[in-house]
């Protein structure tokens, strides 16, 4: 059986496919497998690294407005689709693909669609609550939509399409013990909060958890705390910290790194999570069930990381606040609100376990199955 996985852009959109690819190959060890994906994204670093064939082609994002720069713009895109679309189409000919399945991004959206005009079976995976516009046009003509959450069906016009599959996350999110990850790590008996924004970091919550960290000292550092910073942070945050006169030398309860690498063994040891709302984000705290504040980023398309993390809220698992409310001080209340009430904690991870789905990536294959067998009847 030969698939295509077609995805780009960012790991939220990368990681969900290799996810998938790799049970895939489990299951079928003998089928071929073969990625399409945009010229100069992540996906040509991240795909070869999980040993898989990736091919390559122009794609662009469509600007919104009408500025003649917008206008510009959006003709070279429409000139790279229209490429990209016949390119695509001699690939899954020659390949002789018997189902595709996109996971978001432009390239993906070109992918289905040369596709759907070649008669192979498709299916689109969208990660976030609410669709991106590549996403929400595949959904259109795409023989299936996966998405993560049931309440996410009322924003496609065929919600008879949708199927609830989960995120795919990595399985270390999901049989990491708690207690083998604390000991790695060296923790005492004080809970653990694990805060990061994103590998680049975010300038106005580095400031907040700088704060924290104040508070913290203050109280006698009641929990042992790791910070990733991110790239962008790393070189004034230690300042910014010692201004607030923590002394992270004589602090060994405050772990504050640049980046997280670890961070399957990090989140199975924590007991609060302080997070952005991405859907990859979302989905790996609802795996491993940890109490989160989630502080949705302001400067996302269509504001998709307030929806993906009230969609955590509804459920009770999450607490949601917006980065103009978030201060030091409303973060240790946040905290202690948690830390200090082992019933609330036991109903959020109830709460998230329930929402997550650790057989996603089984799930998804057994689609790729169903469509692919269809498409060989017809």
């Amino acid at each position: 059986m030969n698939v295509i996985f077609t995805c780009g852009g960012t790991g939220g959109h990368i990681n969900p496919a290799i996810a998938v690819a790799n049970v895939w190959k489990q299951r079928h060890p003998d089928s071929n497998i073969l990625f399409i994906g945009a010229k100069d994204r992540m996906e040509e670093k991240l795909v070869p690294q999980a040993g898989f064939e990736l091919r390559t082609f122009p794609a662009t994002g469509i600007r919104r407005g009408m500025s003649w720069e917008a206008i510009k713009e959006n003709a070279v895109s429409m000139k790279n689709l229209l490429t990209s679309i016949q390119g695509c189409m001699k690939v899954i000919k020659d390949f002789k693909a018997d189902v595709i399945i996109g996971t978001g991004g432009y390239a993906s959206f070109t992918t289905l669609l040369a596709g759907r005009l070649c008669g192979v079976p498709t299916c689109v995976h969208e990660a976030n609550a609410l669709p991106g516009l590549a996403n929400r046009l595949a959904a259109s003509f795409v023989d299936r939509v996966l998405i993560c959450f049931q309440e996410s069906a009322k924003h496609y016009k065929h919600p008879e399409r949708t199927q609830v599959v989960g995120m795919p996350v990595r399985q270390e999110f999901i049989f990491t013990k708690r207690a083998d990850a604390r000991k790695e790590l060296g923790l005492d008996e004080r809970p653990l909060v694990v805060s990061a924004f994103g590998s680049q970091g975010a300038r106005e919550m580095n400031m907040a958890v700088a704060e924290l960290f104040r508070l913290e000292q203050e109280a006698g550092f009641p929990f042992q705390h790791i910070h990733a910073v991110g790239s962008y942070g790393w070189e004034w945050m230690p300042d910014e910290v010692r201004s607030k006169g923590v002394d992270l030398e004589k602090a060994p309860a405050i772990d504050m790194r640049e980046f997280i690498y670890n961070m399957p063994t990090v989140m199975a040891a924590a007991d609060v999570v302080i997070s952005r709302a991405g859907s990859a984000t979302c989905n790996e705290i609802a795996a491993t069930g940890i109490p989160c504040v989630l502080i949705p980023s302001p400067n996302v398309t269509d504001n998709h990381q307030e929806k993906n993390a009230r969609a955590l809220e509804a459920q009770g698992g999450a607490v949601v606040l917006l980065e103009t409310e978030c201060t030091g001080q409303r973060l240790m209340d946040e905290i202690n609100g948690i830390l200090q009430d082992p019933d609330r904690q036991s109903r959020m991870r109830t709460a998230l376990l329930r929402m997550a789905v650790p057989d996603s990536a089984q799930r998804i294959c057994d689609v790729l199955e169903d469509l692919a067998a269809k498409g060989k009847k017809e």
